[in-house]
């Protein structure tokens, strides 16, 4: 993927080994169950973060362009796409705005005002 998206590195850098999640979608309430034991499993860290929400938007950027192009191509070849795939190209415009918006509105320094957790995601 990373010589698709320009080589720069970004998408190994955020990608992730872990195999692709192919169980089923959790009804409401097993997602707020599911979300108050996860939260209940955090930790958070005494100090503050740096700020990196807007710097990441941007580097993320090559990247959500790249997977658009490619979700566009495999249609363009009649290829099927997961419901990700599909959600993503067909939502893009709406990601873009949010996107815009935070970057218009979002006051620079305001991630590191956030909490952060201890160790990332919860171990398994």
């Amino acid at each position: 993927m990373s010589v698709r998206l320009g080589g720069n590195g970004l998408a190994k850098k955020y990608s992730s080994d872990e195999a692709p999640l192919r169980s089923e979608v959790f009804s409401t309430d097993q997602m707020k169950l599911h979300g108050k034991t996860l939260a209940a499993s955090h930790q958070l860290n005494p100090g503050r973060p740096r700020d990196r929400l807007l710097t990441r938007l941007g580097e993320n950027e090559a990247v959500r362009i790249g997977v658009r192009s490619q979700l566009t191509d495999a249609v363009q070849e009649n290829r099927r796409l997961t419901p990700a795939g599909e959600l993503l190209l067909d939502n893009f415009y709406l990601i873009e705005e949010q996107i815009r918006t935070a970057k218009r509105h979002l006051p620079k320094g305001y991630s590191a005002e956030l909490p952060a957790l201890k160790m990332g995601f919860p171990p398994s």
